[in-house]
């Protein structure tokens, strides 16, 4: 398995998903507003979330990267995942986040998803990140503006949903990079 890292953050702790965080990881993906905005919508049971965890970890396998468990520092109890995915399909490498429904709207999927960013263009040398938004997901909309997506286009993907389609400019990043 090659080496997930682990990322640290003011308040959050970016680890390597594992076995540990199933029973969270599947009632998160079991919460209908928790999943409502990814895949075709709908909830899974702990047969879908196991297959949903192995898809992650398998990722790392395959590509080098992928999603994080999200632990506080204070005590290390997992709030979500968020990483970078781009299965084969995929219109490019995506920046994506999902909480548990207590951790919502406190800052944490911003605070992860700078990591993430920082993340791939240090590590990566990414050329380019984007997010996939479904229209009509407000948070995810001020997440991804919040951390410097802009609005390119609006598409179908994979046949299901129109999304919008955000992009990170690498030059933010650089110029940080040498401010």
């Amino acid at each position: 398995m090659p080496d997930t890292f682990t990322l640290e953050t003011a308040r959050l702790r970016l680890v390597p998903l594992a076995e540990r965080h199933f029973d969270d990881y599947a009632a998160m993906l079991a919460d209908p507003e928790s999943t409502r905005w990814i895949g075709d919508g709908e909830p899974l049971d702990r047969t879908g979330a196991w297959r949903s965890l192995a898809m992650l970890l398998g990722h790392w396998q395959l590509r080098g990267y992928g999603m994080w468990a999200l632990e506080l520092k204070n005590g290390g109890t997992f709030i979500g995942r968020a990483g970078l995915m781009r299965p084969e399909g995929w219109p490019d490498l995506e920046l994506g986040w999902m909480l548990r429904p207590g951790y919502r709207h406190h800052g944490y999927a911003t605070e992860a998803g700078q990591a993430v960013l920082d993340f791939a263009w240090r590590r990566l040398h990414a050329r380019r990140v984007i997010s996939l938004v479904r229209i009509g997901n407000e948070a995810s909309d001020r997440v991804a503006e919040r951390l410097g997506g802009e609005h390119i286009e609006d598409m179908d993907f994979l046949g299901s949903h129109n999304h919008v389609f955000a992009y990170y400019p690498p030059q933010r990043e650089q110029r940080r990079a040498t401010a």
